[in-house]
């Protein structure tokens, strides 16, 4: 009888616990964006005869809900040391090694033919050079430190399958391997999937020959570490404090050349200043944001080279922090990020004015053929 009476008084408080967090969800004041988790949050559904049929109205209203929860990202926190402290070393998708999370999606190059008729149109239409370099995350550089039945070797048998379907015209650069042989070393963030400013460097080395230069030595720069309290998207998705923090740096060539004029340019095509390094970023929920500031359609960079040699770069984020080794070798350095392209990149810049093109992409958010179709309009 005492047992029934103590289960009954455990639910009511269990359900009433419920309730006053539900409450607590449906009254708080409802945000845009998780700084925690840097992304944006759900908004409320609309509610239209079409959702409620077809049921994607209470699918989007159990995101919202889940999304806006009271003290979610304490919850979330919370998950993740209880699970590292029994066991088990997956949350929400990221495996948590001794010394750095990796994420335990498998990356996958969607409809690679239709992405490989992309850079292919692209050249066939373009007079100049095209190179090209698909960057791994850290799951594929160090898939021996997943599980056996985790183990991401699928990034390079999807850069292989890319590079294989590319005209033989563009010229393909290998940074698999180059990473690989030097994963003892800081080359990857342990809480972000992306390469860090060393990392982008060992690659920088390769590509920079292959576009005809000789790289700048690695003692040339002088190192200035910024914040060693970067977090990254492994850490927004875990919550996860077990794995050290890392450092964001910036290299500087004090006897190199320098940036004379750095313009980004919005959605509508008008132009305004910015800065190479955007320092105040380190206060922001996203430091990374440090490299080239918040994504922009387009940034033209000029420097004090006096050689006329022009270089389009066609990115994503994972480029950011490897575009300042660029500046040593050119005289202007155009960046699009087509993921932010409304009209095809022929309205913001002629690409036959530019001798070199050079696509880079991370594995982890390589474009779909849809976003890449704006290069080619």
């Amino acid at each position: 009888m005492r047992k029934r009476v103590s289960q009954k008084i455990t639910a009511v408080i269990v359900f009433a616990f419920i309730l006053a967090f539900l409450a607590v969800t449906i009254v708080r004041e409802k945000g845009k964006m998780s700084y925690q988790e840097n992304r944006e949050l759900a908004q409320m559904p609309e509610i239209s005869a079409a959702s409620l049929l077809d049921g994607s109205y209470f699918d989007e209203l159990g995101t919202y809900l889940s999304d806006h929860f009271a003290g979610r990202s304490h919850w979330i926190y919370v998950k993740g040391e209880i699970d590292a402290e029994v066991g088990e070393s997956i949350v929400n998708g990221v495996f948590i090694a001794d010394n750095m999370l990796l994420s335990t999606s498998s990356c996958e190059i969607d409809n690679v033919e239709d992405i490989a008729a992309a850079f292919n149109e692209y050249t066939a239409s373009y007079s100049g050079s095209v190179y090209l370099v698909a960057v791994p995350s850290s799951s594929g550089v160090y898939s021996e430190l997943l599980p056996d039945y985790l183990e991401n070797d699928t990034e390079k048998q999807q850069i292989d399958s890319l590079y294989s379907q590319l005209d033989s015209s563009i010229r393909t650069i290998d940074a698999y391997n180059i990473l690989k042989m030097l994963n003892e070393n800081y080359i990857y963030y342990r809480n972000d999937s992306k390469w860090t400013s060393y990392g982008a460097y060992c690659v920088y080395r390769t590509v920079i020959q292959k576009l005809g230069f000789i790289p700048t030595a690695y003692d040339k720069y002088t190192i200035e570490h910024i914040t060693g309290d970067f977090r990254g998207n492994l850490y927004n998705i875990t919550q996860y404090n077990g794995v050290k923090a890392d450092m964001l740096d910036i290299y500087n060539y004090a006897d190199g050349a320098e940036v004379t004029e750095c313009t980004g340019y919005n959605a509508e095509g008008k132009s305004f200043e910015m800065e190479l390094y955007d320092r105040s970023a380190i206060y922001s929920c996203d430091m990374y944001n440090l490299y080239l500031g918040e994504a922009v359609p387009m940034i033209k960079i000029s420097t004090s080279v006096n050689n006329d040699k022009k270089l389009l770069v066609i990115k994503d984020s994972t480029a950011d922090c490897f575009i300042p080794f660029l500046i040593q070798h050119y005289s202007e350095i155009a960046v699009i990020s087509p993921e932010c392209l409304t009209d095809g990149m022929s309205t913001l810049l002629n690409k036959n004015g530019y001798e070199q093109t050079l696509f880079l992409f991370g594995t982890d958010q390589f474009p779909d053929a849809e976003t890449l179709e704006v290069i080619n309009d």
